[in-house]
Parts: C-alpha cells; sequence; structure tokens
C-alpha cells in the first residue's frame, strides 16, 4: 500500500465487540483482528455488548487477556435515547456485570452509545455520567459494517481519513464484518512503517 504519510504520533483504533446484523461475518473475524492486534504488539480498545460477551465467553476473555481496553457497549445493543431512565440503567449495568463475570475487568469508565445514538442527549449523557460513564464516541468512521465495503478501501480511507485528522484519531471499527478482518492488518502495516503508536483511549488527551 502506498505511503501517505504525515500520520499522527497516536492513533488509537476501537472495534464495537456485538452481535452482527448484516450479511458477510465469518466465524473467526474477531480471532483474525486479534491476531493481526498481536503480531505486531499494538493496542486497541474495544467496546464489548454484554449479551455478545455471554455468547462468546472465550474471545471475550482474549481482548482482556491480550491487553486491550475494554469499555461497556450496552448488553442488548438497543438505541439509547429510546430506553426510559431505568431502561438505560438497567441494560447499562447488566452489560457491566456480565462483562465483569466473564471478563474480569471493570469497564468503567468507558462507554460507547449503540449506533451512536444518545452521544449528544443531555439525558442520556446525565444518565451514564450517574453510573460513572463517559460516552466514547469517534472522529472517523468507515461504514466497515456495509457488506460491500472491501478490506483494501476500507484500509485506504481510514489512513487518508488519519491523515487528515487534526485531533489524534479515534478510529470505529467492527469486530465481526469480513472487511474489517482483511483491512486492519493492512492498516497496522502502514501505521507501524510511519512509527506511529497505537494507544488506548485512555491515553489520548482529548477523547470524542
Amino acid at each position: 500500500m502506498e505511503s501517505l504519510g504525515n500520520f499522527p504520533d497516536k492513533v488509537a483504533l476501537t472495534f464495537d465487540a456485538e452481535h452482527p446484523d448484516r450479511p458477510g461475518c465469518a466465524p473467526g473475524n474477531v480471532d483474525r483482528i486479534l491476531d493481526a492486534l498481536s503480531a505486531s504488539s499494538a493496542t486497541a480498545t474495544f467496546f464489548v455488548q454484554g449479551r455478545w460477551a455471554e455468547a462468546f465467553p472465550d474471545v471475550a476473555k482474549r481482548i482482556a487477556n491480550d491487553g486491550h481496553l475494554v469499555g461497556n457497549h450496552s448488553f442488548y445493543h438497543a438505541r439509547m435515547p429510546l430506553l426510559s431512565d431505568d431502561g438505560i440503567r438497567t441494560d447499562v449495568r447488566n452489560a457491566e456485570r456480565a462483562i465483569a463475570s466473564i471478563i474480569g475487568v471493570d469497564t468503567k469508565p468507558w462507554f460507547r452509545c449503540p449506533f451512536g445514538e444518545g452521544s449528544e442527549d443531555p439525558r442520556v449523557l446525565g444518565l451514564l455520567e450517574e453510573l460513572g460513564y463517559r460516552n466514547a464516541h469517534w472522529g472517523i468512521v468507515l461504514d466497515d459494517w456495509e457488506p460491500w465495503r472491501k478490506g483494501p478501501a476500507i484500509a485506504s480511507d481510514a489512513l487518508k481519513a488519519m491523515r487528515a485528522s487534526e485531533d489524534p484519531p479515534v478510529v470505529l471499527l467492527h469486530t465481526w464484518p469480513d472487511g474489517t478482518a482483511h483491512a486492519v492488518p493492512l492498516i497496522l502495516e502502514e501505521l507501524a512503517s510511519a512509527d506511529v503508536e497505537l494507544v488506548h483511549l485512555d491515553r489520548l488527551e482529548r477523547v470524542p
């Protein structure tokens, strides 16, 4: 892949670990992503859906065992603004308990609203704060969930967006698409050649 140059010093790759809702999600894509990160000695942040962790406990444990930061991605992956106050509290706490029980980590203070919905909603953000969380949005979105998005295009678009970013980039990816599993090694190879440091969200001075 052609080098783009002018990358920021630090980049945060973030992955939403959840049940897929589109075609193009071969079994084992999350393991392919984790293998690529491990081979590159790269670190990332994973927002884990509680119900997904219950369904795939071994992979969920591997995320933490490999040294990645784990955040809360709700239990049911519902759109937060559609839930009542108590519904939000229950959903977030159920995910927190499931992840703590299975993975053995505390997800606070990192939460990511499913679909990004609620990230600018004062009610949702206030309830998250009450529960000890802050919403971690993203700066770069690549539509990697779309079945027509292939790995080389995802990687190329990601690298271009990183180069153009004024703030330390927070990149949104998902653990299940075929395109993402193909793109991640390409992204990591390019960033390694440019001496870019892959960091957890908590290592960035500013998180969207």
